[in-house]
């Protein structure tokens, strides 16, 4: 019964994602299409990443966001870092 009801839960969770996911990148579309031509390598997940940056949320909020670690924000904040600078020559 647990289970059901945590499947239940998690299918509820993942449409209110997905209406969140499609609103912002409706508000973010022109930042999201720019910045995938200037980095036309990024995954879908350091897009969302780069949103959340831009949205002003901070590693505490975004971690959960994301469903990783405080810790895992901070490092994808650094390697993000450090891909930007290689690519733009700094």
């Amino acid at each position: 019964m647990k289970l059901k009801k945590a499947i239940k839960i998690n299918e509820v969770n993942k449409h209110e994602w997905e209406i969140f996911e499609t609103n912002l990148n409706q508000i973010h579309n022109e930042f999201i299409i720019n910045l995938s031509k200037k980095f036309p390598n990024l995954t879908l997940r350091i897009l969302s990443y780069v949103i959340y940056l831009k949205m002003n949320l901070s590693s505490k909020e975004i971690a959960p966001l994301m469903n990783i670690s405080f810790r895992g924000v901070e490092l994808h904040r650094y390697r993000l870092r450090k891909k930007f600078k290689s690519v733009s020559g700094g």
